[in-house]
Order: C-alpha cells, then sequence, then structure tokens
C-alpha cells in the first residue's frame, strides 16, 4: 500500500458523510472492519452494521458537511480533527466537533476507526 492511498481513503470516509452515501461510506471500510462509535454499547463490525449505523444518524440531516481540520498521519494510522455542520430535517442548525483515528490496511481500506466525539450534544442540538 502506498502512504498516498491513506489521506485518500480518510477524505472519502469524510466526503461520504456529506454526500448523505452510507453505501460509500461504509465501502471505505475493510469486508470486517469495525468502528468504535461513542454511545455505541457494541463496536460496530462489518459493511452491514456500519452502512445501518451511518443511515441512522443521517437520517436525523437535512444537509450534513464535515471539515478535516487538522491530518495527522503516522504510517497507516491518521488521526483527524473534525468539525461538523449540518441542519436537522426539523430545520435546527447543528455544530460538532470531535476526533476520529483510523488505522488502514494494505488493501487501503478502514480496517478499524475511533470515534472520539459527543453524539448526544449533537442530538440535542438537533432536539432543541
Amino acid at each position: 500500500m502506498t502512504s498516498e492511498k491513506i489521506p485518500a481513503v480518510v477524505a472519502r470516509y469524510f466526503s461520504a458523510i456529506g454526500e448523505k452515501d452510507p453505501d460509500a461510506w461504509a465501502a471505505c471500510f475493510a469486508e470486517q472492519g469495525t468502528s468504535y462509535e461513542p454511545g455505541s454499547p457494541t463496536p460496530l463490525q462489518g459493511r452491514t452494521a456500519l452502512r445501518q449505523f451511518l443511515a441512522g444518524v443521517l437520517g436525523a440531516f437535512e444537509t450534513i458537511a464535515m471539515t478535516q481540520d487538522h491530518v495527522f498521519q503516522s504510517g497507516n494510522r491518521v488521526a483527524v480533527k473534525f468539525t461538523g455542520h449540518g441542519t436537522g430535517k426539523n430545520g435546527r442548525q447543528v455544530t460538532f466537533e470531535g476526533i476520529d483515528v483510523f488505522e488502514i490496511n494494505q488493501e487501503g481500506k478502514i480496517q478499524t476507526m475511533w470515534g472520539y466525539w459527543n453524539p448526544a450534544a449533537m442530538m440535542a442540538q438537533l432536539q432543541g
């Protein structure tokens, strides 16, 4: 795997969220990739579970955009400090921030992702 593939898969991960495309987002992961999402009692494993998770999150949004504020790469691992902005289906505006840490496999797919952000605070903004 070339080091150029690593930022590309991470960029695609974030752009798929903005496109509201859970299939493209899940495709960024290895077939049995794992995501440790805050607020989820168990890790999400496999593309089907990952897709269902993101589809559920995106269902609350009319629009959403994610920016990669800072990207730090070390070998096959990448930490990204991000900011998200969105409009809920109810018209409420939301802003949230966090850090996602990615481990990329030899095929250039996300093997493991650890999310550090506060989904409860984001949902509270959406619900007002």
